[in-house]
């Protein structure tokens, strides 16, 4: 067979030269020569294929190792790198569109929304560090259980065979592990991250029960830790101020606790030296702390807002001030009595709501009281009468009402009656203070009529001959009521005129006034 020319173009021949740079014109190529079986061969077009896919995508494989698609490592010649590229420029428009219209609508909103699901990049082919997204900020949290299916109004989901009420057991179970939430954040409830807790009803409630407990539990611990000398104890307030006494060496040591009351604890302690020579700390000392809780103090913040030494200092609003108000309201009593020589604890110092004074007893063993103290009846008539003239000094005196005078507020120590206990005295002036001094006097003739003291007067007769006061009633009811009509009128006029009334006179007239 005749060889058949492929490509045949006849030689231009010489000519000018814009004649064979014409872009119409015909190229100059060369005839190639084949025969007609190396056009039908099928290995030829294979090769011819191969060639062609070479020349086209030269660097497919460098690309698919390599970690980026860019346009220096990409032959732009192929079509299918170019839509992958112009692909991927158009999903980070999009994203990138998307997290504008995010900080549009959500703005400053503590809840804002997201457009996660809706991106087009992945998070880990993004070369931004804001496409960064951790996974805190999408819907699901691995660290927190799934919520249980809520069950339907009608009670129960599904039909026939399949249906499941709200309290199958498997969904009550769901639910109670849910409500671990909601416990207190002391109590732990433990990790169940990817285990299908199911917790039964009597398990759930003994865990809630002992929650609460423990929460109760807590809260009187802190309370405990907070208020001052709760059953001889102290708080680390108090503590402090105690040390710092030690440390100034005002007090050698403190022993311990001898004496515990509704209002406050008082504790032994042997003296030391003091920073001024004037003053001379004794070698036993008792150091009274009054109580920081208000419990007890309810029903006796009369005895302080309307006594005249106090009663611009007295705040309803602010009663932790009544406390030390309560202290230093001792101590200015104290000294008083003191001053009139009458036998009582002798005042050292006072810090906030502890006082420090002299211990009447020795060696560490307090002085009984005068109701556990069994007396002749000698020193009993003695005690009597002794008690009748500190009453008398501490009216005249002194201007005081002890208004809690009792045995149970007196030692025998010596020989003698000392008088304890005077944070709550008032001055005669104070609008229930003849109340005060009338039961007093009652508790005193009780107690001592009972003892068998003969020469004891009843508690009008006694209360006459402190007050000086001359009330001639023939029953207790009409002299109590001539009592409150003193008190009554001595009101009205310090609230009228804001003057004090001025002591009642010691001949039985009627009271005078200050002008």
């Amino acid at each position: 067979m005749d060889p058949v020319e492929v490509a045949a173009v006849p030689d231009a021949g010489p000519g000018p030269a814009w004649q064979n740079k014409c872009p119409w014109g015909a190229p100059n190529t060369t005839s190639i020569s084949c025969s007609l079986a190396d056009v039908m061969s099928e290995q030829l077009a294979k090769e011819l294929q191969l060639e062609e896919e070479n020349a086209a995508f030269p660097e497919v494989v460098a690309v698919a190792e390599g970690p980026f698609i860019t346009g220096e490592n990409i032959d732009t010649s192929s079509d299918l790198m170019l839509a992958q590229m112009l692909q991927m420029e158009f999903d980070r428009e999009y994203d990138a569109q998307l997290r504008r219209e995010e900080k549009k609508i959500n703005g400053d909103s503590k809840v804002s929304i997201s457009f996660e699901n809706y991106r087009k990049v992945h998070p880990y082919d993004s070369d931004s560090s804001e496409d960064e997204v951790d996974w805190q900020d999408t819907p699901h949290d691995p660290y927190r259980a799934d919520k249980p299916t809520p069950t339907p109004r009608r009670g129960f989901i599904g039909k026939g065979k399949d249906i499941t009420t709200k309290h199958d057991e498997v969904v009550c179970g769901r639910k109670n592990t849910a409500r671990m939430e909601n416990f207190a954040p002391e109590f732990q409830v433990g990790d169940g991250i990817g285990m299908d807790l199911k917790l039964s009803n009597q398990v759930f409630n003994a865990l809630k029960q002992h929650a609460y407990s423990e929460e109760r539990r807590s809260a009187r611990l802190h309370e405990k830790k907070e208020h001052s000398t709760a059953e001889k104890a102290v708080d680390p307030k108090t503590r402090l101020l105690l040390y710092k006494m030690v440390n100034a060496g005002m007090l050698e040591t403190i022993t311990g606790c001898i004496s515990t009351g509704k209002e406050s604890v008082v504790f032994h302690a042997y003296g030391g030296r003091s920073a001024t020579e004037d003053k001379v700390i004794p070698p036993e000392c008792a150091i009274k702390v009054f109580k920081t809780t208000l419990n007890e103090f309810k029903n006796r913040d009369k005895y302080i807002k309307d006594d005249y030494r106090f009663k611009d200092r007295f705040s309803k609003l602010n009663p932790r001030k009544i406390i030390r108000m309560w202290a230093e309201k001792e101590m200015h009593n104290l000294t008083r009595m003191q001053n009139a020589g009458i036998p009582c604890p002798q005042v050292v110092i006072l810090k906030k709501h502890v006082l420090v004074m002299s211990f009447i007893g020795q060696d560490q063993v307090p002085a009984p009281k005068l109701k556990d103290v069994t007396l002749s009846s000698e020193d009993m008539k003695k005690a009597y009468y002794q008690i009748l003239n500190m009453m008398q000094q501490l009216y005249k005196e002194c201007n005081l009402v002890h208004a809690d005078l009792s045995e149970y507020n007196m030692l025998w120590h010596d020989g003698k009656v000392w008088l304890i206990d005077v944070s709550q005295s008032v001055e005669p002036t104070h609008p229930h203070g003849l109340e005060f001094l009338f039961r007093d006097c009652r508790n005193v003739s009780q107690f001592f009529q009972k003892g068998g003291v003969a020469e004891a007067l009843n508690e009008r007769e006694l209360f006459n001959a402190i007050s000086g006061l001359n009330i001639t009633a023939e029953n207790e009811v009409d002299f109590q009521a001539e009592i409150e009509a003193l008190e009554k009128m001595n009101e009205d006029h310090v609230q009228n005129l804001g003057k004090k009334l001025s002591m009642f006179s010691s001949n039985g007239d009627p009271p005078i006034y200050d002008e």
